[in-house]
């Protein structure tokens, strides 16, 4: 009864502050509502707010009440000025077509590279030569406070993120994102949108958030693009992708379908000093992966205030991992005995996602109500094979060999639903209200047999089986209003959470249930024209990914098992930032994050039986502040310029093993980027990009720094429907890694580097009018579906 009442209490909002709407409707003089007008409203002749029409209808956010200048323009009409009085209930325009006779015009206007608002940043990756033409994942890579970490996970500004599509959180993770990610072609992607302190309507989950935004158009008709891209590194990668729209009246149908086949390799090298002994494991893996990835939709306007949209999107990946490594075991400063490992594994993954959507307008545009109900299932299975074998140092064989086969599957379903609520209350409150289930299964096995010559001798005692099952109640209310130059918006979201998690075969039950609230709060004012200043404060939850709940022990060698933590528990996160702007291109900010009850990977060596366990850990206390500046400059015309700089100071501090660890650090972390038109008719762009990451600490771990410089150029082709770009990423070899572990007896460290120098060669091609997809929406289960793996 409590959580109820807590709920129920979110949607009755005691103090709230916003900005006053109009809410307009724009025709020709026949009656038909017309597309992609610029709406201007002007106090004392500035520009207060804009809008484009969607299929004639537009809103526009004003401050105050009082007397305005509204504007309308569209090619081929006779431009509308007149005076309006507002507050207004609603504005009809109407637009006459001009009579004079235009020959076919294209308007165009270029995004900025990097866009500051009041909740996020937003990289524009269809205005990058650097991030487009290769895959979503590189682009992601490529955005500003972004991170990829030796673990191949992603941080944005060094926290924990959560990324979603157009609106909608993925529910894969680790390995699997990736992948996922790496078969969507950048060519698809607008924009990137991050979220440093996510606002309510976001799930609790992820301290940061990243929102991928894919191309889209409002032009009636036929719209496709094509794409492709072919990349050379040490071995050859290539993709090629397809995305439509057609928009006829009331019915909008939409898709893509990509395809990319990689084909790339990783080094992990391993340094663990025993204390009697030390060993030296340099290893390679080899991935070779075909990955489609596939959407299809539709909206049909049931009347003018209802909208009812299908959604099915999916993705399926084939491939294989080939490793091999050589461990040299130094005694006495001589060589002990040479293990030799070979690993091979092949890999399948389908996930498949089905949305139903409800979108209704109340109160002629001033409320709206959308509906969300989800069904969502992904499936892997994996069939590695491990051997080791150990030679003396005269290079004999000894007969101590290592041999096994370990068949896994992870099935997960999700069920959810959503109910969003958009309204005003008194015409000055803007509040926007939502509740929220979902509901996940997982069953996992993995088997383990030894192989002996063609014989396989299952081991019980190696394998698990093991369930996990999760269910969220949330419910939120944000609300928002602009007092003169001071703009408020605060949030509360509320999540009850049960969670079960059960190994059949170590007969082992792990169950939590709890109910927390989350705040945030951003607040805007602007000093004049040139000044403003920023505040924002965020309570979020990191929940673990299922996979690292899972107590099956993987075994690489027989010295090296990795194990995940049933038990491991959320971490909660503190979240403020305090910033300055000027001229809307320079930015000043201050920030403090603080987690309790980390989780994270950690390695623990056993110096007797010289076994190198990986598994997961609830850690104590995290801490980092830092200060950091931005700004966005043109010194020529045809010269851009952004330029980040980050100074933070990190704290670890926890209890481990039969001690405790208090660890510091002051570091510095930046990005340069240029970009130069050379010959703006042409289309002829160049752009290099160089990113610097200081040491870091993360845990018991500690990072050394990490860079990389990239390159490329950029043409229009057929008359500007085309672009052909090249694009040279990491020239100098130096994106990896070196991180370390000393601590007590624990003494390691590590080399790891994903392959990343290369060269790509991508083309892309329109046919219409640009491209616009289905309506934005959040479906339901996407939060779920991002911690599958």
């Amino acid at each position: 009864m409590k959580t109820i009442a807590f709920i129920l209490l979110l949607f009755l909002p005691c103090l709230a502050f916003s900005q006053s709407i109009v809410k307009g409707k724009i025709n020709d003089t026949s009656g038909k509502p017309l597309d992609g007008v610029t709406v201007t409203l002007s106090l004392d002749q500035k520009v207060v707010a804009s809008a484009f029409a969607d299929l004639g209808n537009f809103n526009l956010k004003y401050p105050a009440a009082g007397t305005y200048m509204l504007s309308a323009s569209l090619v081929g009409y006779e431009p509308l000025l007149m005076q309006i009085q507002l507050p207004k209930d609603s504005l009809l325009l109407v637009m006459q077509a001009s009579s004079k006779q235009l020959n076919e015009v294209t308007i165009s206007y270029r995004r900025p590279l990097i866009e500051r608002k009041i909740d996020r940043l937003s990289f524009n990756v269809e205005n990058s030569i650097l991030a487009t033409g290769g895959s979503a994942w590189e682009a992601v890579s490529k955005t500003p406070g972004v991170q990829i970490t030796a673990s191949n996970e992603v941080t944005a500004n060094r926290k924990n993120v959560r990324i979603y599509m157009d609106g909608k959180p993925l529910e894969i993770s680790g390995d699997d994102l990736q992948a996922y990610l790496q078969g969507l072609p950048s060519d698809q992607v607008a924009r990137i949108e991050l979220f440093s302190n996510p606002p309510a309507q976001f799930d609790a989950e992820g301290a940061s958030v990243i929102n991928i935004i894919s191309k889209s158009t409002k032009k009636q008709g036929l719209n496709l693009s094509l794409n492709s891209a072919f990349t050379q590194a040490t071995y050859s990668r290539y993709s090629a992708g397809t995305s439509f729209n057609y928009r006829k009246d009331k019915l909008n149908i939409f898709g893509s379908y990509s395809y990319a086949r990689r084909h790339n390799f990783q080094d992990h090298d391993t340094y663990i000093n025993f204390g009697t002994s030390f060993w030296s494991n340099p290893s390679r893996n080899i991935y070779k992966t075909d990955n489609h990835t596939y959407r299809a939709g539709a909206d049909y306007q049931l009347s003018e205030n209802q909208v009812l949209g299908v959604l099915f999107s999916g993705n399926n990946r084939n491939g294989t991992t080939a490793g091999s490594g050589l461990t040299s075991v130094i005694s006495n400063q001589q060589l002990d005995s040479t293990l030799r490992t070979d690993n091979f594994s092949k890999n399948q993954g389908n996930q498949y996602t089905y949305n139903l959507n409800y979108n209704l307008k109340l109160d002629s545009g001033k409320s709206n109500l959308n509906i969300d109900a989800d069904y969502s299932t992904y499936n892997t299975n994996s069939e590695a094979f491990a051997d080791n074998r150990s030679f003396l140092p005269d290079g004999s064989q000894t007969p101590s060999m290592f041999h096994i086969f370990t068949p896994s599957t992870q099935d997960i379903s999700i069920y959810s639903g959503k109910v969003d609520y958009t309204y005003q209350i008194a015409k000055v409150w803007d509040l926007s209200s939502g509740i929220k289930y979902s509901s996940t299964e997982s069953k996992n096995t993995f088997d383990y047999f030894d192989r002996v010559e063609s014989t396989l001798r299952p081991v019980p005692e190696n394998g698990n089986h093991f369930t996990y099952k999760e269910s969220t109640a949330a419910a939120y209310t944000s609300l928002t209003r602009t007092l003169g130059k001071l703009t408020l918006q605060a949030g509360l979201r509320a999540e009850h959470t049960r969670t079960r998690g059960y190994s059949i075969t170590l007969d082992s039950l792990n169950q939590r249930n709890y109910f927390k609230l989350f705040p945030t709060f951003f607040g805007q004012y602007k000093i004049n024209d040139q000044h403003e200043l920023l505040l924002n404060y965020a309570y979020r939850i990191n929940r673990p990914e299922y996979n690292r709940l899972n107590p099956a022990k993987r075994f690489s060698s027989p010295y090296n098992i990795y194990v995940g933590n049933p038990a491991l528990q959320p971490s909660f996160v503190h979240s403020i930032e305090l910033g300055y702007t000027f001229k809307q291109n320079y930015n000043l900010t201050a920030y403090y994050t603080q987690t309790q009850d980390l989780f994270t990977n950690i390695n623990i060596q056993d110096n007797e039986t010289k076994i190198y366990y990986g598994t997961h850990a609830n850690l104590g206390y995290s801490a980092m502040a830092g200060l950091r500046v931005s700004a966005t400059i043109h010194p020529l015309s045809f010269w851009e310029i952004y330029a980040l700089g980050d100074l933070y100071r990190q704290r670890e501090k926890s209890a481990y093993l039969s001690g405790s660890y208090d660890n510091r650090l002051v570091s510095f972390g930046g990005v340069l980027n240029q970009s130069f038109t050379i010959k703006s008719d042409m289309g002829l762009k160049a752009e290099i990009n160089g990113v610097y990451n200081g040491p870091g600490l993360q845990g018991i771990y500690r990072s050394g720094h990490n860079t990389f410089i990239d390159a490329g150029i950029k043409t229009d082709i057929f008359a500007g429907k085309g672009n052909l770009r090249l694009a040279v990423s990491d020239i100098f070899n130096t994106n990896y890694y070196n991180v370390g572990i000393n601590f007590q007896d624990q003494q390691s460290r590590f080399f790891h580097q994903v392959e990343s120098r290369s060269v790509t060669l991508s083309l892309s091609y329109r046919l219409g009018k640009n491209l616009k997809a289905a309506r934005s929406r959040t479906t339901a289960s996407e939060e779920e579906r991002k911690r599958a793996q």
